[in-house]
């Protein structure tokens, strides 16, 4: 969730009943939960409409590696599980198929969290960049900038 916060994402949708196993140990310190909606459902596709595409993340075969893929203005992005793969009959169903090309597997907040920022760092505009985004973002404990130092150059002499 934190990372769908992080990236725009509009909602997020599970399967399965791990997330709810897990819920009572995660911590939502940015409260996203209020602010994007989280939805159980049995079918991913249904949740699909008319102008959306779904992408698989997963180490597939034949996968198209993510650095070179171009990211649909509408989509569904569907992640494996930590241990195992997006069963056969989904894979065969998406639209698109992406990896990261790691060494190695990541696990599925890393892989979120690589996937929706590459998402981020390829479209068009932000609507808030610079320090305008990083007061916006940051925690209320973090008040760093960055000092600017101007010094002078002497050139050697000749």
């Amino acid at each position: 969730m934190r990372a769908a916060g992080c990236y725009q994402a509009d909602s997020v949708f599970y399967t399965g009943k791990r997330y709810a196993r897990a819920a009572k140990f995660s911590t939502d310190t940015k409260d996203i939960l209020t602010k994007i909606p989280l939805v159980h459902s049995e079918n991913l596709f249904n949740i699909k409409t008319a102008n959306m595409r779904i992408v698989c993340v997963d180490l597939v075969e034949g996968a198209t590696p993510l650095p070179e893929y171009k990211h649909p203005k509408h989509a569904l992005y569907i992640f494996g599980p930590e241990d195992g793969s997006i069963d056969q009959s989904i894979i065969d169903q998406a639209d698109d198929i992406v990896y990261v090309p790691t060494i190695g597997c990541m696990n599925l907040a890393a892989s979120a969290n690589v996937v929706l920022y590459d998402r981020l760092a390829k479209m068009p505009t932000l609507e808030v960049s610079g320090d305008e985004l990083i007061k916006k973002s940051r925690d209320t404990n973090n008040k760093t900038k960055v000092k600017v130092f101007i010094g002078i150059i002497k050139k050697p002499e000749q």
